[in-house]
């Protein structure tokens, strides 16, 4: 066993199951479902061990979860000298494996070929796709390819949101159904309100503000990683239109990734009302300060942000893509994606209206608990490993 294997323990007994979940790296709603279900099958006696790189245990720690980790430097892109590495880490990781549940597809790909040496003792494979195809050109060839390839050999796919699930079948799945990614509760705010938007607001220079000017300002919050499937490029467009106002808001813009050098470069050039947070653990701080949360992504599942907004009873905009008009319904503002137009009048109108800000403050946590909660994702899940499993 190499050093960054886990160690295992001997079975309690025959019966005993020992699922072993698998992702690569991520920051954002991928980690923080995985973690959700490791703490939730551990709590009902599973054994389960999380395979990812090591930074994922870190950042969520899985390993203070009820499970086992077991480090599999799963990169973000194909290469096969590390993909190599990574399918003999999974083998060893699924020796004594009752099941294995991969998240993604770079994670479920590598599953698959490390189970081909275990399909004799027929191994089941649980997939949970978590994102779209949003690629072109060759990009987009390959990864059909590999979604394909990815549906035919699971022995079920849990789709995160419904056109997933209609996806996986055109992909060939020969099972596919819907398995919502739940956002766990946040934990509370530590700071109230005032507070978090003085910190916001309160430009350099300007120290001496009076309160009123500093806190009365309205703050745009949006949260997610710094790619192109966020198109945040999209709500700066928006936000360049907020400069006309006299009372104009504030973007704040929460989350890492590959576009933070383009975007802060943009704001600085075009001298935007917007600032870039970067990484940040204060989510409920920063809800707490904002009047609107902005989605503008070309495509989202179930989003944690729209979740955490909706709970918190802070009205969302976002674009009409993928799970969102399931998952909001009619408690969100829903404008067609790609219209920059479109949605810097809807964040202006909504704060130009208090009486549709407060209708929508309230449908919020209406909405909210129509969702399953973390209990209903973990006791589904159970569900189906039983059935896969008293099949075999």
């Amino acid at each position: 066993m190499t050093p960054n294997a886990a160690q295992t323990t001997p079975a309690g007994s025959t019966d005993e199951l020992r699922a072993v979940l698998v992702l690569a790296g991520t920051t954002g709603g991928i980690g923080a479902h995985v973690r959700s279900l490791a703490e939730g099958l551990s709590a009902h006696g599973v054994d389960v061990t999380v395979c990812g790189p090591a930074e994922t245990d870190k950042l969520f720690g899985f390993s203070g979860a009820g499970a086992r980790f077991h480090a599999v430097e799963i990169t973000p892109t194909p290469g096969p000298r590390t993909d190599a590495a990574a399918v003999g880490e999974l083998r060893r990781a699924f020796a004594r494996a009752s099941l294995v549940h991969a998240h993604g597809l770079r994670a479920a790909l590598l599953s698959d070929l490390a189970l081909r040496t275990a399909r004799a003792q027929e191994t089941p494979l649980v997939v949970t796709s978590h994102a779209a195809n949003l690629a072109t050109g060759m990009e987009r060839r390959l990864l059909r390819m590999m979604e394909r390839r990815v549906a035919r050999g699971a022995d079920l796919v849990l789709g995160a949101s419904s056109d997933l699930v209609t996806r996986a079948r055109d992909l060939g799945a020969t099972d596919a159904r819907l398995g919502p990614v739940v956002a766990p509760p946040l934990p509370p705010a530590l700071a109230d309100r005032e507070q978090t938007r003085r910190r916001l607001l309160t430009e350099k220079g300007r120290r001496g503000a009076a309160a009123k000017e500093v806190t009365d300002r309205p703050i745009v919050l949006a949260i997610g990683r710094l790619t192109p499937q966020k198109n945040f490029q999209l709500l700066l467009d928006a936000a360049s239109g907020w400069r006309a106002g006299e009372d104009h808001p504030l973007l704040v813009i929460a989350g890492v990734g590959a576009e933070e050098a383009a975007l802060k470069a943009r704001i600085k050039a075009e001298r935007l009302p917007a600032r870039l947070l970067g990484y940040r653990e204060d989510v409920a701080e920063l809800l707490a300060a904002a009047d609107v949360v902005v989605i503008s992504s070309r495509w989202e599942a179930r989003p944690l942000v729209a979740q955490e907004a909706l709970r918190a009873g802070v009205p969302v905009v976002a674009t009409s893509v993928g799970g969102l008009p399931e998952l909001v319904g009619d408690a969100a503002v829903l404008v067609p994606p790609g219209d920059a137009t479109a949605l810097a009048a809807a964040v202006s109108s909504l704060l130009a209206d208090p009486a549709r800000h407060a209708e929508l403050s309230a449908a919020g946590p209406l909405q909210a608990e129509t969702w399953p909660t973390e209990a209903d994702t973990v006791a589904q899940v159970l569900s189906v490993y039983d059935e896969l499993l008293s099949g075999r």
